[in-house]
């Protein structure tokens, strides 16, 4: 099993921050795209070649995420049409997320077994997450996969803001 946390900077315009292993050695480096269309987040491996790349589709009517693993589509996020309270859906090429994704704690599946899991750190300034790799080689799409329903997160919240 491997450990990796992801620690957002809370006043980080360009959406920059690295992943860390457990002695705090980066291990990927994450940049977003700022004032540029569409968003991006780029997830680059210890030699910042990347790895990873999401992308938020502008021309649709609901918002959708895209996640590209090795230059292969992977993931997609998308809203669903709801009245009241934000609803997405995640496919995620045979990946299955049980829990509480909204909250950052939840166990990623594969053939019904658990590959990864992802729990919310308290009591730290930022959003911080512990990432459990359990199965190694599917570490870069559960990384990409974290970092992707956060961005979905941080789309709704300023969606929210901007709407009051």
């Amino acid at each position: 099993m491997k450990e990796l946390y992801i620690k957002q900077k809370v006043f980080s315009l360009s959406g920059k921050f690295t992943v860390k292993d457990q002695e705090q050695n980066d291990v990927y480096y994450v940049e977003g795209s700022f004032m540029k269309l569409p968003k991006t987040f780029s997830i680059m491996n210890s030699d910042r070649k990347e790895v990873a790349l999401i992308t938020k589709k502008m021309l649709s009517f609901l918002p959708k995420f895209f996640v590209e693993v090795n230059g292969r589509e992977m993931v997609m996020i998308k809203k669903e049409f709801s009245f009241f309270k934000a609803r997405y859906t995640i496919d995620a090429a045979g990946i299955e997320v049980r829990g509480n994704w909204w909250d950052m704690n939840f166990q990623l599946f594969q053939h019904g077994e658990v590959v990864g899991k992802v729990s919310k750190q308290w009591f730290t300034w930022g959003d911080s997450y512990k990432v459990e790799i359990l199965n190694e080689e599917m570490e870069t799409i559960i990384i990409a996969l974290v970092i992707a329903i956060d961005c979905v997160k941080a789309d709704e919240a300023t969606a929210a803001n901007s709407a009051t």
